[in-house]
């Protein structure tokens, strides 16, 4: 269904260059992300008063763009292996099965190619949760590793025109976060790569309902829908083939990154004052840069992979995370990572006042 070696020669031949640094500068770029990935966990440690219960060992990986790639499709390799069986069973019953055949892993593998290597430039930091050990990329016991983007690190810091000492422990405090949480949280991993797995297991995979999403998928690219179509308000590929089973799962999913990455972002920010002296002015000035206007090919792409929602994730979860640790402290937040049943809800993730209650029951006085 997907020729992986295809996507990864595809993006890496489509990637777009690094910004102009020497070949010393690079190294200390390369080193300098080494340091502060290692010092930022005492600081997100002692923040968060969160401590591994297995052996951390998770590696720190700093890539360039085309490494990025490599690393994300081991794990797309991975995670996506049930739907892609269950789609290539459906294709030899389907009616639509000989053109799905007829396009082929070939075509797919491009496809998957041009989105990673759109996807490759604006990624900063990444904890890859469900990555497997390959020759050239380690991951640790059970999977999983931090990789920071090396090229794009500079590319923001130099556009936002930033203390770049600071910017770079920044952006490494909040990918740290992501590593403290699965390393101290034992159960999280399988928990989320369970409702990964129930949500593709659900997919209705239809081979000519896919042909027609990625014709939509064009159109919006494009520009363009079929005349007397109204608009669908551009819906995301996840939410064209969801069922309603789908819908269930992926509101618990919604909620459980929404925690994540607002947690993350929130430890920055509140360990940042302590050890980032110009937090202050990186915070704003990356705040301007996510709201501010993309090209029109951005925007669209943005909608279509779902990256919009994401970050309202940031947003949302982070407003819980504040509202609950004002409220109860941290010791009282961190009851969130008890168990699943545990974790905030999607409505609890905008009302936090109802999390607090059903956790800690309180009751009125």
């Amino acid at each position: 269904m997907v020729d992986w070696n295809l996507a990864v020669a595809t993006a890496t031949r489509l990637v777009r260059p690094g910004p102009e640094v020497s070949r010393d500068e690079a190294r200390a770029v390369v080193a300098e992300l080494r340091r502060h990935a290692k010092a930022s966990e005492e600081h997100v440690r002692g923040f968060t008063r969160m401590v591994s219960e297995e052996d951390a060992d998770t590696p720190v990986l700093v890539v360039d763009r085309p490494g990025w790639v490599r690393a994300n499709v081991a794990g797309f390799r991975e995670l996506l292996k049930p739907l892609l069986d269950k789609m290539e069973e459906r294709r030899g019953t389907s009616a639509g099965g000989a053109v799905l055949g007829a396009v082929g892993g070939k075509v797919t593998g491009v496809e998957l190619g041009m989105l990673l290597s759109f996807l490759s430039s604006r990624v900063l930091g990444q904890y890859e949760t469900f990555a497997p050990a390959t020759r050239d990329l380690p991951a640790g016991n059970g999977g999983g590793r931090l990789l920071l983007v090396a090229p794009n690190i500079v590319h923001v810091e130099r556009e936002l025109d930033v203390d770049p000492h600071d910017f770079r422990l920044w952006v490494s405090l909040h990918e740290e976060t992501h590593r403290t949480q699965f390393t101290a949280v034992p159960w999280l991993r399988d928990h989320l790569q369970g409702e990964i797995q129930s949500f593709l297991g659900e997919t209705d995979v239809d081979p000519m309902t896919v042909l027609e999403r990625v014709r939509e998928a064009a159109q919006t690219l494009a520009g363009g829908r079929p005349e007397g179509e109204e608009d669908d308000g551009g819906r995301s590929l996840v939410e064209l083939v969801q069922t309603p089973a789908q819908r269930e799962i992926l509101g618990r999913l919604t909620a459980v990154m929404s925690l994540l990455e607002g947690h993350a972002d929130y430890v920055m920010d509140g360990v940042g004052p302590q050890v980032v002296p110009t937090v202050g002015e990186i915070r704003e000035k990356f705040q301007q840069r996510r709201a501010k206007g993309a090209s029109r090919l951005d925007l669209a792409l943005r909608k279509l992979l779902g990256l919009d929602a994401k970050l309202r994730q940031y947003r949302d979860g982070e407003r819980f995370v504040r509202a609950v640790v004002d409220e109860v402290g941290m010791d009282g937040f961190n009851r969130v990572w008890t168990s699943p049943n545990t974790l905030p809800t999607k409505t609890e993730i905008a009302k936090p006042a109802d999390w607090i209650a059903r956790v800690h029951r309180k009751t009125e006085s």
